[in-house]
């Protein structure tokens, strides 16, 4: 895997340490022997650790609520703060990158700047027992991402539930290089999680990160359960050896060996192609996969193949 220097080559912003994780967590969730499970070096500087139930921690956690509004809140599908505290902080936790005031670019202060920014339903500044939002230089450290990660009922398995980034909100120029990927990575590493699962929708860019974690299981490609049901449920088992391929743009062979195209194709376009897979899924006839390298390559709107092992196409 690639190591710690040359990640640096390709995401300079991680070097110092003025950038580092954090992790937002009450103290019972906290994991034990973090990062312990998949060898990398990749986060060598110790995380932040914040906890959610402080309530001098509000600041940080309004900066993350804004990111997730504005990022979100286009698509309708930004998260009540209830929902952060019930189902986020309790069962799991956050994590993500944050800045030390002074590494802020111009760019970034502008867009996370509080006078500018509104956080979902804030309760700062609304009653006589909490401060005003603080303003960036006030703050120790200032969220840039955040990634909810919560365990389910199956031993090993996580649920990868939100993954945003400040980079929504600034010019492609002005963005950090691989932070919504590598936020994700961090949660991953230091959960020692075995197993991701989680949800996006077709045509979405969060498919070109999401794919590059583990191989890519589609367990559900059509999902009227959810608000948007053109939504893709996934699962991988967590393999940081293949995480290097998102920032090499490299072709998995290990993949290639593995897995071969079936007769299926994902259309994001066309609603009717997500059902017929579905019905393949609940008939289990799979199991079934996307290629990262493929999804890479191609436009959000374009046609995905199906996959599936190579010792259930030739049976």
């Amino acid at each position: 895997m690639m190591k710690f220097e040359s990640l640096c080559e390709k995401v300079p912003w991680i070097e110092s340490g003025d950038i580092r994780p954090y992790v937002f967590v009450r103290p019972e969730n906290q994991i034990q022997n973090p990062g312990a499970r998949h060898r990398t070096n990749w986060f060598p500087h110790a995380p932040v650790l914040k906890n959610p139930l402080d309530v001098k921690q509000i600041h940080f956690a309004d900066q993350i609520y804004a990111i997730e509004e504005r990022a979100f809140g286009p698509s309708n599908m930004a998260m009540p703060r209830w929902v952060f505290y019930d189902c986020a902080v309790m069962p799991g936790f956050v994590a993500g990158f944050a800045a030390k005031p002074k590494a802020l670019s111009a760019a970034c202060r502008k867009v996370l700047d509080p006078s500018l920014m509104k956080a979902t339903g804030s309760a700062v500044g609304k009653t006589s027992h909490l401060p005003a939002l603080q303003s960036i230089d006030e703050m120790d450290w200032v969220p840039l991402s955040l990634f909810i990660i919560i365990p389910t009922m199956h031993k090993g398995e996580w649920v990868a539930h939100n993954l945003c980034s400040v980079n929504s909100l600034l010019p492609k120029e002005e963005q950090l290089h691989g932070l919504g990927f590598l936020s994700k990575a961090f949660g991953l590493w230091y959960a020692n999680v075995e197993q991701c699962s989680g949800m996006t929708q077709w045509g979405s860019p969060a498919l070109k990160l999401h794919s590059h974690y583990g191989w890519l299981e589609v367990i559900g490609s059509y999902a009227p359960v959810h608000s948007h049901r053109q939504t893709i449920t996934y699962r991988a088992e967590v393999k940081v050896d293949l995480w290097e391929k998102f920032f090499l743009k490299e072709q998995d062979l290990g993949f290639l060996e593995n897995y071969g195209p079936s007769s299926f194709e994902i259309d994001p376009k066309q609603e009717d192609s997500m059902v017929r897979l579905q019905k393949e899924i609940e008939a289990d006839k799979g199991p079934f996969y996307l290629s990262a390298h493929e999804i890479a390559q191609k436009k959000l709107d374009e046609k995905l193949t199906i996959y599936q092992p190579k010792s259930a196409l030739n049976s």
